[in-house]
């Protein structure tokens, strides 16, 4: 993944936590370890940018001048992103770019000018992965304790967090094997102890 010009983080889950049909900038929490994983990235020359869906938009439940304004509070926060890239569609509708089809990673891709084999797309969900495997990215699945065993066995690349998914990505290597099972899942999210 060396030639890798491009990365693209799920919103939620990825870069931060995931609050369904956020409206309010003020809850807006970052995730750990997301400002260094990105500071490694642009200090290595990547473009960033953001994925996300948010079917509350065609749901009602939240404006489009409230995304902007929670998007704009991440930015503040972990940005400048080069590419925001949102799908306010409503999971029932016929829509090409809600994950997993790849609409909303060609469209990033066409934003930046990058073909998408120069892209890796770090996902806090299977849908996010397997969209970035459809347009021809790098998919790397951030699991949580909802992803289920075959979806992590599915992905092409697995990470534990966002900073491993990073160094992996500059060290040009695999983020990490697959997790096999559950208990191997469920040891990823434990909080390791410091020196």
């Amino acid at each position: 993944m060396k030639s890798v010009r491009l990365v693209l983080l799920d919103r939620d889950g990825a870069l931060v936590e995931d609050v369904p049909d956020n409206a309010d900038p003020d809850r807006v929490r970052p995730l750990p370890g997301a400002r260094e994983a990105l500071g490694l990235l642009r200090a290595h020359g990547l473009h960033t940018g953001v994925v996300t869906r948010q079917p509350g938009i065609a749901r009602g439940l939240l404006s489009q001048a409230e995304l902007r304004r929670v998007d704009e509070r991440i930015d503040d926060l972990l940005g400048p992103f080069d590419v925001w890239a949102v799908c306010p569609h409503d999971p029932d509708g016929d829509c090409h770019c809600r994950a997993p089809r790849p609409g909303l990673v060609l469209w990033a891709a066409g934003r930046v000018c990058t073909p998408p084999e120069r892209i890796a797309v770090i996902a806090a969900t299977a849908d996010t992965a397997e969209a970035a495997h459809r347009a021809g990215a790098h998919g790397i699945l951030l699991p949580t304790p909802g992803t289920r065993p075959e979806e992590t066995a599915a992905a092409d690349h697995v990470a534990p967090d966002l900073l491993t998914a990073v160094r992996g990505l500059l060290t040009g290597g695999p983020t990490q094997r697959v997790l096999a099972d559950e208990r191997e899942i469920a040891a990823a999210f434990r909080p390791t102890e410091k020196p």
